[in-house]
């Protein structure tokens, strides 16, 4: 495993993390400041941590909607990221990360648009621990999808007009997600720890 280099992993404490690529060392994103404390060349698919945890990580920081978010929710995650790669864990951590949107991500904002059958049929899914068991969850995948679409139209058209007032509503259901994210995250770094 490589080491975390301590004087680098101390800058980033004057560092905010930003969504997007960036040139070296200006600005970076949480899988840039993952290169940047391993020493390894400027990437935001460093060589020592997992793919599977890094692009899931790579799509949460430019979701989030500020660097403050970012610093709060993924900073405390960098070092511990050093050292995930392990190609044996690859289809295990992603499959954590299917059933983690499959049966919880997704129901969560599905309940929020007032589809709370779907969300509950998903939610209900048995765990995925097997990419052979994907063809068998599509169709109540496909039926959530199909209503959350023709109900999109709808959103949409209010979104401008009460901006606030759904983030007001939706914090929750956001802040929730998040703290369900960090708890998948950990529970693919500890596979490493366990192997």
């Amino acid at each position: 495993m490589p080491p975390v280099l301590q004087d680098r992993l101390d800058q980033l404490k004057t560092i905010s993390l930003e969504s997007g690529a960036h040139s070296e060392n200006t600005r970076m994103c949480v899988m840039e400041a993952v290169a940047f404390v391993a020493g390894e060349p400027w990437t935001d698919s460093p060589e020592c941590a997992c793919p599977v945890i890094s692009s899931f990580l790579r799509a949460w920081n430019d979701s989030l909607r500020s660097n403050e978010e970012r610093d709060r929710l993924l900073k405390p995650l960098i070092p511990r990221l050093v050292g995930t790669r392990n190609a044996a864990l690859e289809e295990k951590r992603a499959l954590l990360a299917a059933d983690w949107l499959v049966r919880v991500n997704t129901p969560a904002w599905l309940r929020l648009a007032g589809l709370t059958v779907h969300a509950d049929v998903l939610a209900a899914l048995p765990e995925i621990t097997s990419f052979a068991q994907i063809p068998s969850i599509r169709g109540p995948i496909e039926e959530a999808r199909e209503n959350a679409a023709s109900r999109a139209a709808a959103r949409d058209a209010a979104r401008a007009a009460a901006r606030d007032a759904a983030w007001a509503k939706l914090k929750p259901t956001v802040e929730e997600l998040q703290t369900s994210a960090l708890q998948l995250i950990e529970r693919m770094i500890e596979l490493k720890e366990a192997a």
